[in-house]
């Protein structure tokens, strides 16, 4: 039974595209579209150099894959799983762990890389038709806990079955990455999608970049991220009641039941990850104080 994705965010600035367009000269404006770390991904370049400068933008997404992408037998991180161990890491699988280990920290381990051995469990269960039994859920969480980990610039290194999922925080650090890449090439106001927003600066028309939430809510972005998690958003059932973001203490499906939660920051990585954190918490309160311990995040909707 296959596992089921919906989709979170729609850009209410996408309508305007074709009018400025339109006004455009053709050679100037280039959309690109294509898939990062498994998820959606689109970027529009509105520059005389726009056809080259998406082709660079192709080149570092797929460098970045051959680091970071779980869906790649040869990545970095595919690596490390595998053998337990990984020396001279890539700077940015050292960089977007630590974000993640700060997101660990500050959640009491609520937010926790490890749960990849609890995630293969459900999605094979899925693939059969039912769930995990609670002898292999209790197994499988054995293998669960982020101290677990040694990590620092030489190797980093897991115990015997362990192994590391960037669902979560992966999508927003390469948002982050091309930003940056895009910021070094002298281009600004372009909005980035890699299935979490990242916008440098703001809209080529003037202003933010409006975006528009699933609860129907909009927000301005300029010079800033948003994330959006919802319990159920991606399912292990086509029936829709075994959410993928798991509770690493239960080993099971987050029991939060509600909307989406939509989360800003300058750093799209935190912004996914707190997002993502949100929907193991029990409370507006928790979620909120989470999100103030992060300079500059934002809780924008919480339902």
């Amino acid at each position: 039974m296959p596992i089921t994705r919906r989709r979170l965010i729609t850009i209410s600035a996408a309508l305007a595209f074709l009018p400025a367009m339109a006004r455009a000269a053709p050679q100037t404006s280039k959309r690109w579209t294509g898939q990062a770390l498994g998820a959606r991904a689109s970027i529009r370049i509105d520059h005389p150099d726009g056809e080259a400068i998406a082709a660079r933008v192709m080149a570092e997404i797929d460098r970045l894959e051959n680091i970071l992408s779980l869906y790649r037998a040869d990545s970095a991180l595919a690596r490390l799983n595998r053998q337990g161990h990984l020396e001279e890491p890539p700077f940015e699988l050292l960089e977007c762990l630590s974000l993640a280990s700060a997101v660990t920290h500050a959640s009491n381990g609520r937010f926790d890389p490890t749960v990849q051995p609890l995630w293969v469990l459900w999605a094979e269960a899925a693939a059969r038709g039912g769930r995990p039994d609670q002898q292999a859920i209790t197994a499988a969480k054995t293998l669960v806990g982020w101290h677990r980990v040694e990590l620092d610039a030489a190797k980093i290194t897991l115990r015997p079955g362990m192994a590391l999922t960037l669902n979560g925080i992966g999508q927003g650090y390469v948002a982050d990455r091309v930003a940056a890449f895009l910021e070094a090439e002298g281009l600004t106001d372009i909005l980035i999608d890699t299935g979490e927003f990242r916008a440098l600066g703001g809209s080529p028309e003037g202003g933010e970049w409006p975006v528009r939430l699933e609860s129907g809510e909009r927000i301005g972005l300029r010079q800033r991220a948003l994330a959006t998690s919802l319990p159920l958003g991606t399912t292990f059932d086509a029936g829709g009641r075994h959410g993928h973001i798991l509770d690493p203490r239960s080993g099971l499906p987050t029991r939060a039941s509600g909307g989406p939660v939509s989360i800003s920051a300058p750093s799209a990585a935190i912004a996914d990850a707190l997002s993502t954190t949100a929907c193991l918490l029990e409370s507006h309160r928790q979620v909120a104080a989470l999100v103030q311990s992060f300079p500059g995040a934002r809780l924008e909707s919480l339902s």
